[in-house]
């Protein structure tokens, strides 16, 4: 009986694709094969499964409407044998709790490493700590190896570490927040040396160069239009500085060569700025320059808040070639070099009211230029003499 019931299982899935008639001549020529082929057992129950011709035209009819409703193998199996209904159902469920068993187990294994994971980074953390205490807390010693003590030498000895641990902690905090040094750049010179009135303070990124990135050369900086006869020009009345918020083994090189007659007096770097708020600011009190004579130009606000009556703020320079803003901005430093103006800071808090500074300069300059013309203009005419034109004339007379 098992053995037919698999042949017949067998021929049901074989049918799924066959056509209504393909299935009658299917069911015809499958109950020849099964009365000439099986023996004993097997004939008996292949006849008692399809009795006769109609009965095997009948199964074929039935189950070409079932396949084309897509049931499944044990659901025919169900219905040619009912009996075996329950052992389908068995199955299921069993194969349904075997993979709820695995889901748990493989559910259980994740969790295990998550805790070891959990495990191993606690004692790493902790392993961490204590080495930074000991570390950073120990008392120094001198060259013989003697302990030198220090305002926590009197605390016990835990709290020794830990209070040595936080200054030294502070100090590196410090380090990075801070610059490296209070007076950023040496004493103004003497005489008989000369030392320019102003101070120009220049952002080298995206003000004087540009940084480019490409899959052929990698990064290169594009040298601004008109640089060069931006930085001659205003080392004639100012002492150049370039600061920026860049890595110095980045900014030397570049300014090597951009710069090889030596205009730019100094370089200030990543190292010379102040940390605040996440941003690297230019703190011109480290200066040491008298900050009524000094002039920043840069693009980005946020580096330079802590003096913005100093900051003359550009547009930003992003690589295009028909850029002339330094033209103009050597324009508007002679001019205010020229008029030998006491505190710039002044002239910088009118020009900082204006979201383009350079356009509002040449607005004024074109202003001023039409006022001059005019008063030349009545000047002219005040200044011309009435002459006088006498005909001579027989009569005696006059025109």
């Amino acid at each position: 009986m098992v053995m037919a019931r698999k042949g017949v299982l067998s021929v049901i899935q074989k049918l799924g694709s066959a056509t209504k008639l393909g299935w009658h001549r299917f069911g015809e020529q499958k109950c020849r094969a099964l009365s000439n082929h099986h023996r004993g057992l097997h004939v008996s129950t292949a006849i008692q499964i399809f009795g006769r011709k109609s009965d095997c035209q009948q199964f074929g009819r039935l189950y070409t409407t079932e396949s084309t409703k897509k049931t499944s193998s044990p659901e025919i199996l169900s219905k040619l044998f009912p009996q075996t209904a329950a052992n389908v159902d068995e199955e299921t469920e069993r194969e349904r709790k075997r993979k709820e068993e695995e889901e748990a187990k493989e559910n259980e294994k994740a969790w295990k490493r998550m805790k070891i994971g959990f495990a191993v980074f606690g004692g790493s953390g902790i392993a961490l700590a204590i080495w930074a205490v000991y570390e950073f807390g120990k008392p120094e010693v001198d060259a013989e190896g003697q302990v030198i003590e220090d305002e926590f030498s009197k605390s016990p000895v835990i709290q020794q570490y830990i209070q040595r641990m936080w200054k030294s902690m502070n100090y590196y905090q410090k380090m990075i927040q801070e610059p490296s040094r209070d007076k950023l750049l040496p004493d103004p010179l003497k005489h008989p040396y000369i030392q320019p009135p102003y101070t120009l303070v220049l952002e080298m990124k995206d003000v004087l160069v540009h940084p480019d990135w490409t899959y052929q050369t990698g990064w290169r900086f594009k040298k601004r239009p008109g640089v060069d006869h931006f930085l001659q020009e205003c080392a004639k009345n100012f002492e150049i500085v370039v600061f920026t918020a860049e890595q110095g083994m980045t900014v030397f090189p570049i300014l090597d060569a951009l710069d090889p007659n030596g205009y730019i007096m100094y370089r200030l770097v990543r190292d010379a700025t102040h940390f605040v708020d996440g941003h690297h600011v230019k703190n011109l009190d480290n200066l040491n320059r008298d900050l009524r004579k000094v002039i920043v130009v840069d693009w980005d606000q946020n580096a330079t808040k802590l003096h913005p009556d100093n900051t003359f703020n550009i547009a930003r320079w992003l690589g295009n070639d028909d850029d002339s803003q330094l033209l103009d901005l050597i324009s508007f430093l002679k001019t205010l070099a020229s008029a030998e103006v006491e505190d710039v800071r002044d002239v910088l808090h009118y020009y900082r009211q204006f979201d383009d500074p350079i356009a509002q300069f040449r607005e004024n300059q074109r202003l001023l230029l039409e006022q001059m013309q005019e008063k030349e203009r009545e000047e002219l005419t005040k200044s011309k003499p009435i002459v006088k034109k006498w005909t001579p004339s027989f009569l005696g007379r006059s025109s």
